[in-house]
């Protein structure tokens, strides 16, 4: 750039890839636009393309590219590093190439775009450089408004305050100014490092505009939105975003912000519109003429641009524009200027004639003095307006909305402004219903998205509390700004307050405790949202409340944190709040609230898509109720059916480990029991019924309850097992095969314990000696519940101090892992590593060895009895 200062710098690299020449273009753009070259960043991305085309598609190698900016202009050089470039002759010249060559245009480009260029080679790169010259711009002002009188200026503050904001990469606070504090009231070590996310009420619609993140990742952004101060309120702002980076290349997001109300000092002057005649003699577009050109692309863009247009054309102090339903029997407001278009936004009135509505909607019509007929137009009611002119929009014959100017003086306003007002109206009517159309259509793509995804949420869980809060966190702050939802357990109970969800985290406690204290909405089945005025009525009077005490005490409010909290809570139910009704089964099983912050309003679509949401809500809250009680009801009855637990033997330590499968399932086909019988004797028992699940546990009911009956009897164990057997039989269809190891143990003076043992076909008990042995206890017999006929008999054995009894379910011993089975051997093996271990300890590790086998979860009933003799202590 010759003995130009150079005072910024970028560079990057691109591999030769064909994405690279995109991301190569993005980086120049990026780079020139955050140094506000605007005027030259066009042309700058079309060489950059074309040189760098040449370096990564026909070089084939990496491309190094350079940006230099100085106060003439910018320059940017590209090198590639193709390994066998030869080095021109000095007297050669460069050949560009035919222009119909792809390889051949970079350089014809540079030489019709750039001010300056240039090739320069080395043995192992050539570098190509161009530079753009920053267009002449005269000395003084680029845009201007007319002069005008003092009282016709926009008011501000004594002092206009401007916050600066930066957010980094991360969307986190890196800078607050003292304009910021004074404005917000969070200081900047409050603020340093949150999420400014966190401060921002951005007004979102699923489907539609822009967020607050995306605004943020673009390189400039202009517009309005609202950011909650430390008392809890929301600040209406218009901000200017400025997306720029370091000299390390990371970015950030710089932030100008002053009141809605002050926009005039950041807003940019909107484009001259186009003449009135082209050079050709072609009348402009009457559109363009009034709107500007280029026309906003999106609707809310497209109606704030009408209405301070329409205020600036006819001189007025405010203007709005509503918008008709589909039925043309409401209006909705979506754009003001002038006006606390924050408060106002959304709120709907009737088209028809009647006081509170707007009778003229669908005539032009003016009010020379508004004080003298109240309620004519109740957008300006406590406004200051006195003069009004309204026209409407319509399409085709069709009443499509209304376009109103304001004024503050009286008798402001003729039939002959309402003639310029009303043709202007006309020529963006269509305009406007365009836009409105291709709003709801990807309202309603967002819409639809939204509900699939809700659904899926909700099918997933059977969780009533989990159902509950997902309710809430899909409409906040998606839907609405806080959430309650209320449940009724039946058609005799009172409704209950069963969740609260707020945006902001700090009012959910105070939004909670003030829904406590009113009486729930009353359980319409009536489908569709209804209004409920009880939160905001509530929120006022302990707003009022809390106030006058506060000021009695002569304490100031900002330093009470109760009162501060009661106002936030008053606030943030200001607004509108609605009732949707949660039925299911046709019946009434609760009521989804939803709530705006003071003086906001919903959409009609979003009530809509919250009346769809409320359904599936209700039919997944039902559904999630209904499992809940089954699940206690079988959880109950399951437990009935195990032991109410071990009796304490004298001199024997016994320990059960039982795994029921399935999910839910605390009872299966495998059983155990251990009981006093009579006389110092005790039973036990284990057992396995052929399946799991509700069928086999019925069976271990019968098999547990006829064991204690039977042996209480007196009868042997052979005779137990027996008559247990023909209880089996006699269930019919309903029974089972069962193998079962019963035995009796009598505790003895000297230590040891004497067992008389009978397996019916289960796996038999292991007996693990002090010297590590392990023997097989008992024989094998038949198993219970297949012939009529049984012959058992019981086998006598005696346990000395240090001996282990070990008694397991198939489900131990038939642990596979492909095909792997544990088996006898196996369990005999683990059995052998547990001498000198506690009966606890020995089941521990016999269910650790089993869980370890395989990875897969164990899909059979498990269960382990576990019986020692203990040593005598030595004295």
């Amino acid at each position: 750039m010759g003995s130009a200062v150079i005072t910024a710098r970028a560079a990057a690299t691109f591999e030769p890839v064909g994405r690279s020449v995109a991301t190569a273009r993005a980086f120049v753009r990026d780079t020139l636009q955050g140094w506000g070259y605007n005027d030259v960043v066009d042309d700058a991305v079309v060489l950059t393309s074309e040189l760098v085309t040449n370096a990564v598609i026909h070089a084939g190698t990496a491309a190094d590219v350079l940006c230099l900016r100085s106060a003439e202009g910018v320059r940017v050089e590209v090198a590639d590093h193709y390994p066998e470039r030869e080095v021109p002759l000095q007297s050669s010249g460069i050949d560009f190439g035919s222009p119909d060559r792809e390889n051949g245009r970079g350089l014809l480009l540079c030489a019709a775009l750039a001010s300056r260029w240039g090739v320069e080679y080395s043995p192992t790169r050539k570098h190509v450089w161009f530079q753009l010259d920053l267009p002449d711009r005269p000395v003084g002002i680029r845009s201007a408004g007319p002069v005008l009188p003092t009282s016709l200026l926009p008011v501000t503050d004594q002092r206009v305050r401007v916050a600066v904001v930066q957010i980094d990469s991360t969307g986190a606070i890196s800078a607050w100014n003292e304009d910021a504090a004074h404005v917000f009231g969070h200081t900047a070590e409050q603020v340093a490092g949150k999420q400014f996310t966190d401060f921002v009420a951005w007004p979102h619609t699923p489907g539609t505009s822009t967020g607050i993140a995306d605004a943020l990742q673009l390189s400039r952004w202009e517009g309005s939105y609202g950011i909650r101060g430390a008392d809890g309120r929301t600040i209406p702002v218009y901000a200017s975003h400025l997306r720029v980076r370091d000299n390390d290349g990371d970015p950030s997001t710089v932030c100008l912000l002053v009141r809605d109300d002050e926009r005039a000092v950041l807003q940019s002057p909107v484009r001259a519109p186009v003449s009135d005649v082209s050079s050709d003699n072609r009348t402009a577009d009457p559109f363009e003429v009034f709107i500007g050109s280029p026309a906003p692309d999106d609707l809310d863009g497209l109606l704030q641009r009408t209405v301070e247009r329409a205020r600036d054309m006819l001189d007025a102090d405010a203007a709005f524009l509503l918008l008709a339903t589909d039925d043309e029997t409401e209006l909705e407001v979506r754009a003001t200027t002038g006006l606390p278009s924050a408060r106002q936004r959304f709120a709907r009135v009737p088209v028809e004639a009647g006081t509170g509505r707007y009778g003229s909607a669908r005539m032009p019509a003016v009010h020379e003095d508004l004080t003298a007929v109240p309620g004519a137009v109740p957008l300006l009611t406590d406004t200051g307006m006195r003069s009004v002119v309204t026209v409407p929009l319509k399409v085709e014959g069709r009443l499509t909305g209304s376009l109103g100017v304001a004024a503050e003086n009286a008798g402001r306003y003729s039939n002959e402004e309402a003639l310029r007002l009303q043709f202007a109206a006309d020529r963006i009517a269509l305009a406007v219903e365009s836009a409105r159309l291709g709003e709801l259509e990807r309202l309603r793509r967002g819409s639809l998205s939204f509900l699939v995804e809700a659904s899926d949420l909700l099918a997933g869980t059977l969780d009533r509390d989990q159902t509950l809060a997902l309710m809430a966190q899909m409409t906040v702050p998606t839907l609405a700004t806080w959430c309650a939802v209320y449940t009724i357990a039946d058609q005799s109970s009172d409704p209950y307050l069963s969740y609260v969800l707020h945006e902001d985290e700090d009012l959910i406690d105070g939004l909670k405790a003030l829904l406590s204290k009113i009486s729930p909405p009353d359980p319409v089945p009536t489908p569709g949202a209804r209004v409920w005025s009880a939160p905001a009525e509530a929120g006022h009077r302990a707003a009022v409340s809390t106030s006058t005490r506060a000021l009695a005490a002569d304490a100031p409010l900002s330093m009470s944190t109760a009162t501060r909290t009661t106002l936030a809570t008053a606030q943030a139910v200001g607004g509108e709040t609605v009732v949707l009704p949660l039925v299911a089964r046709n019946r009434v099983i609760g009521m989804l609230t939803l709530g705006k912050p003071s003086d906001d309003h919903f959409r009609q679509e979003i009530l809509e898509l919250a009346e769809d949401l409320s359904r599936r809500a209700a039919l997944a809250l039902d559904n999630a109720r209904l499992y809940s009680e089954r699940m206690a009801i079988s959880q109950s009855l399951q437990r009935s059916l195990l032991p109410p637990g071990l009796p304490d033997v004298p001199n024997v330590e016994i320990e059960v480990i039982y795994r029921a499968a399935g999910e839910g399932n605390e009872v299966g086909g495998d059983f155990y029991d251990v009981f006093p019988i009579s006389d110092g004797a005790y039973g036990f028992a284990i057992g396995d019924v052929c399946g799991t699940g509700p069928e086999a546990a019925a069976v271990t009911g019968l098999a547990r309850h006829a064991l204690r009956l039977l042996a209480r009897e007196g009868f042997g164990g052979p005779a137990v097992l027996e008559r247990l057997n023909a209880a089996i039989l006699d269930e019919g269809a309903r029974s089972r095969f069962l193998t079962l190891l019963y035995g009796e143990l009598w505790p003895r003076e000297d230590g040891s314990a004497l067992l008389k043992v009978v397996c019916a076909g289960h796996p038999l008990p292991l007996r693990l000696r002090q010297d590590g042995s392990v023997v097989a206890a008992a024989e094998p017999q038949p198993l219970l519940g297949v012939i009529d006929d049984l012959e058992l008999y019981a086998e006598e054995v005696v346990l000395d101090p240090g001996d282990v009894l070990l008694c397991v379910t198939d489900g131990i011993t038939e642990r596979r892992e492909g095909s792997r089975m544990l088996g006898d051997d196996g369990l005999a093996e683990v059995l052998s590593t547990c001498t000198g271990l506690t009966a606890g300890a020995v089941a521990a590790r016999i269910l650790r060895a089993v869980e370890r086998f395989a990875a897969e979860p164990a899909s059979d009933d498990m269960a382990i009895l576990a019986m020692r003799i203990p040593e005598p202590q030595q004295s």
